[in-house]
């Protein structure tokens, strides 16, 4: 009996090299990922802090520390003081706001009508369509953008909030091919009953199609939403007026009067990346969750 408990604890069975290099290799690939993940994080949020810690310094304290140091307050607010007055950051807000919510609505009703023309109908040019739709999304805007600035101003939206209106309104193939796939998963039989019950097809997407599109419908929204708030180029082009400027475009005309004032310039960047910032990070679960149900057919 002592001898078989002696073997028991001495024998110590030895792993096959092949499961033995397997284990490492896989060791190897744990330890890559998380370089390579720290690295990727730091690249990200390393020139934020940066800003952060500026926009609680003054010019005299950003001169004398180093850039990684903490403020010695993070209670000193003149910085955001001054940018919202000096900057109109507010307006600038309330116009951002204005044109991401108009955009949202808009961009709504058209994709999801015209994702649902496209899936459930069957008619002539369909595919010339679709392939006009990625076409539009291959060529680069920029070798259109002559074209369409003449029809902005042909249009008479020019330098009024009209204008980045409908571009933001406009459809793209991203949306098409998230609205279909969850097409794919809604029943034609649905539409057949209720069209023995009378219904028409206004009001079949008016009740069952569009609600069943709210979890893709949330995630494009706030994706678009993102993209508007950020986007600088369709706002400074075909918004010149101090009146319509937007959260970007604020920023940028507040960075050309205050080029040598690095803690303002700090606090502005925070004011105009901050909205955006939140709005993602409170909804980012709804992104991830409406791309793979559109993703994966049920």
């Amino acid at each position: 009996m002592e001898r078989t408990q002696l073997l028991k604890q001495t024998y110590k069975p030895e792993l096959p090299s092949r499961t033995r290099s397997m284990s490492s290799q896989r060791l190897v690939g744990h330890i890559v990922y998380y370089v390579l993940f720290i690295c990727m994080a730091a690249i990200v949020f390393v020139p934020i802090l940066l800003v952060v810690f500026g926009s609680f310094k003054t010019n005299l304290e950003l001169a004398e520390t180093s850039p990684f140091s903490l403020p010695k307050s993070f209670l000193h607010f003149d910085n955001y003081v001054s940018a919202l007055k000096e900057g109109s950051m507010v307006r600038g807000l309330g116009n951002s706001v204005l044109l991401v919510v108009c955009s949202m609505l808009g961009n709504m009703l058209l994709g999801t009508m015209t994702a649902y023309v496209l899936n459930r109908f069957q008619f002539r040019m369909k595919k010339v369509i679709l392939i006009m739709f990625m076409a539009a999304m291959i060529i680069p805007a920029y070798t259109t953008e002559i074209a369409r600035f003449q029809l902005i101003h042909a249009l008479g939206v020019y330098n009024t909030l009209g204008a980045p209106l409908l571009i933001y309104i406009g459809t793209d193939i991203m949306q098409i091919y998230i609205y279909m796939q969850f097409l794919e998963k809604i029943s034609v039989q649905l539409d057949e009953s209720a069209m023995l019950d009378g219904a028409s097809y206004v009001r079949i997407f008016r009740s069952i199609i569009f609600p069943l599109l709210l979890p893709a419908t949330a995630t494009l929204a706030i994706l678009k939403s993102v993209t508007i708030m950020n986007d600088i180029f369709v706002q400074q082009l075909y918004m010149p007026s101090a009146k319509l400027a937007t959260l970007a475009t604020s920023l940028t005309a507040f960075v050309s009067t205050r080029s040598s004032d690095l803690s303002q310039l700090c606090a502005g960047i925070m004011i105009v990346l901050l909205p955006s910032a939140i709005f993602y990070i409170v909804f980012q679960r709804y992104i991830f969750k409406g791309l793979m149900d559109g993703a994966v057919k049920g």
